[in-house]
């Protein structure tokens, strides 16, 4: 459970968690160039368009920012989204309760493998050097999905997205979206250096395993 991950709230010393950040993720940058450059170069390779991807996200204090990715999904991704849910009800409904589909047809061979082992979201550690996401936090949304977190949205924009968190460790892609902004709210109110370590420690094994990606 979600709820299992949190200890007691309290003062979370928010410059320290700022260093962990950035240290962290310039010191991952450095280690995973030679992964990086080959990622790169397989997405060349097998797909036309670019190579990293840059989607809107809401960030702290909702204010928008450019969510850096690998691309995993065709170009036409949006517009092939949308033929697909006009012409199945079913897909239109889970599209509807989720904001994703479980076997999503855009995305590319090589995209399932980066989404299933996470490698699609490592170029986030951009976002994290620059000051827009943290390496633990609530799951970046985009503008749409505002609404769905209801009067919870405060809490919410209260602190940075992350690239993991209590959402990640606790099932990820099987979660219901309940649930998701349950455990994004938990995190908000909960966060603490501890807590983030402790997250930290917990993502290696999920990602090695797949539990619950898509």
């Amino acid at each position: 459970m979600a709820s299992d991950l949190v200890a007691p709230a309290h003062v979370t010393d928010r410059f320290a968690t700022r260093i962990l950040d950035v240290t962290l993720a310039i010191a991952l940058l450095v280690f995973l160039l030679p992964l990086l450059a080959l990622v790169a170069a397989a997405i060349a390779a097998t797909s036309h368009g670019p190579i990293l991807f840059k989607h809107k996200r809401i960030g702290l204090y909702g204010r928008e920012f450019g969510c850096f990715k690998f691309r995993s999904m065709r170009t036409d991704a949006e517009t092939h989204l949308a033929a697909l849910l006009d012409r199945n009800a079913e897909l239109r409904h889970e599209w509807d309760c989720n904001q994703k589909l479980k076997h999503d047809p855009r995305i590319t061979p090589i995209g399932q493998f980066l989404r299933l082992s996470s490698i699609d979201e490592l170029p986030q550690l951009i976002n994290v050097i620059r000051g827009e996401m943290s390496l633990v936090g609530p799951r970046p949304i985009i503008r749409a999905e505002v609404p769905r977190y209801g009067r919870y949205i405060t809490t919410y924009i209260s602190v940075r997205p992350g690239i993991t968190g209590i959402w990640q460790v606790s099932g990820r892609n099987n979660l219901s979206y309940r649930r998701r902004v349950a455990a994004d709210v938990l995190y908000a109110r909960s966060r603490s250096l501890w807590l983030d370590l402790k997250i930290l420690f917990m993502t290696i094994p999920a990602v090695i395993s797949g539990k619950g990606s898509c």
